[in-house]
């Protein structure tokens, strides 16, 4: 099975703070003595990076693993992992630098202030075909606004309801704001070197979009595709169900190019694609999986949820073959049930203060930690 499937790593932002949800910035100290965390320009969060595998039952383990020894070093501080992707409790009028004298972190604070201090997950694929690449962040991109509406999980922002399921993705400032569908390799790299040239963007990392190539040299030496447009997903079966469907996507796409790649199979222009793309991932931040988007096909309106079942139901043969159907099995439970910001609301509305929702939300999170160290321990 594994010889079809792509290599796949993660990037895991996380906030910490104390068990009553607030956020509290430690990073800079946590980074001194482990060595597996990086620091965020804001020290309230922080993020590891997990070695690329094909084996999800691999992938497993190297995304629970960081958390539980993370989670060692918060509990002598009396704190812990926080649920969601914005500061739900914190404080969002001031900036916590974690690095002094970094240059880009004083250009970030500066220009982007707090907006910029949220939690997600970056997905990577392996793709080293540059071809493919290309044809997998054009159906991506396009498709994008489904893999946020499934991980939606910051709905509250300074301990108030914002109104929408990913304010994270509300307030995050895209970068720039108009990306091109590239056609290519060479027109990456062309446009690249233009927004650098214009100042518009500060170097080849400040490229802030739903998905984008990523490699050891961008813009020339590419070997990944990067959705980093999902929330936190504090549910590392749910995160792998995501990841599955991305992957089974792209694997679509390799065996049908002329079926997948919407350059090839929309009745939409390069510059409409692009212009309903990022519409599609606004709209699905605001209402998730209520929202009504517009189908990169023909640009017809479909029912976020009613698009999700037509992936799955496209992908299941693909998912039989290879023997991942049941790595999807997440999914139709948040179909069914929600994702974290729907249910969180639904209480909200009920009467359940914030503060009892993150509380519930940091046990979960340590609750599956929990039965994964149990479930280790019985091998």
């Amino acid at each position: 099975m594994t010889d079809f499937m792509l290599l796949k790593g993660f990037e895991v932002e996380l906030f910490t703070g104390t068990f009553a949800g607030k956020n509290v910035g430690v990073a800079t100290a946590i980074t001194e003595d482990l060595s597996d965390f990086v620091k965020e320009p804001d020290q309230r969060n922080l993020e590891y990076i997990t070695v690329p595998d094909q084996r999800y039952a691999v992938l497993k383990h190297a995304l629970l693993l960081p958390r539980q020894k993370l989670r060692k070093w918060l509990d002598y501080k009396k704190l812990t992992i926080l649920p969601g992707s914005t500061l739900s409790l914190g404080n969002t009028k001031i900036f916590e630098r974690s690095d002094l004298e970094n240059s880009y972190h004083s250009f970030i604070e500066k220009n982007y202030g707090t907006n910029v201090v949220t939690a997600s997950i970056h997905i990577n694929l392996g793709i080293e075909n540059l071809s493919l690449l290309f044809s997998a962040l054009r159906l991506v991109r396009c498709e994008a606004s489904l893999f946020l509406a499934l991980s939606a999980s910051s709905p509250f922002l300074e301990g108030t309801a914002t109104g929408v399921h990913s304010q994270r993705w509300v307030q995050f400032p895209k970068t720039p704001p108009n990306v091109p569908m590239f056609l290519d390799h060479t027109h990456y790299v062309k446009w690249v070197e233009e927004q650098l040239g214009q100042g518009k963007m500060q170097n080849e990392r400040h490229l802030w979009t739903s998905v984008r190539p990523n490699g050891p040299d961008r813009p020339h030496i590419l070997n990944r595709l990067e959705l980093r447009i999902c929330d936190l997903v504090g549910s590392v079966d749910l995160l792998l169900a995501i990841t599955a469907l991305l992957e089974l996507r792209i694997i679509n796409l390799q065996n049908n190019v002329k079926k997948y790649d919407p350059i090839e199979a929309s009745s939409k222009t390069q510059q409409e694609l692009a212009l309903m793309a990022d519409e599609n991932d606004l709209i699905a931040a605001k209402s998730s999986l209520n929202a009504n988007l517009s189908h990169w096909k023909n640009g017809k309106q479909i029912n976020c949820r009613d698009w999700i079942k037509e992936l799955l139901l496209d992908v299941t043969p693909l998912a039989k073959e290879l023997n991942m159907f049941e790595l999807l099995q997440p999914i139709e439970s948040v179909l069914v049930n929600g994702n974290q910001s729907m249910i969180w609301l639904d209480s909200y509305s009920k009467g359940v203060s914030i503060q009892s929702l993150l509380q519930n939300g940091i046990s979960e999170m340590e609750q599956e930690e929990t039965n994964f160290l149990q479930m280790k321990s019985t091998y």
